[in-house]
């Protein structure tokens, strides 16, 4: 899986969100990710992708496409 699959499906599975709500342009707090709904995402992104995001700044205000670029920026190619 990419990283944008990987968040797509997280979103979806673990947060509950509707797949047809996820678009790139959708800021996080729109769907319902506050700042600790967004840790745990974090947490699930990095157990997922084995990947560190501690230093990367992320907030409910991001796009999911933010999110997912700054993980994708992580991941090794």
């Amino acid at each position: 899986m990419n990283a944008a699959e990987v968040v797509n499906a997280l979103l979806v599975q673990r947060f509950g969100v509707s797949s047809g709500d996820v678009t790139d342009d959708t800021p996080l707090r729109s769907l319902r990710i506050d700042s600790l709904a967004l840790e745990e995402l974090r947490v699930l992104i990095e157990d997922q992708l084995d990947i560190d995001l501690e230093d990367v700044p992320l907030t409910s205000r991001n796009t999911v496409g933010q999110l997912v670029a700054a993980v994708d920026g992580m991941v090794p190619a």
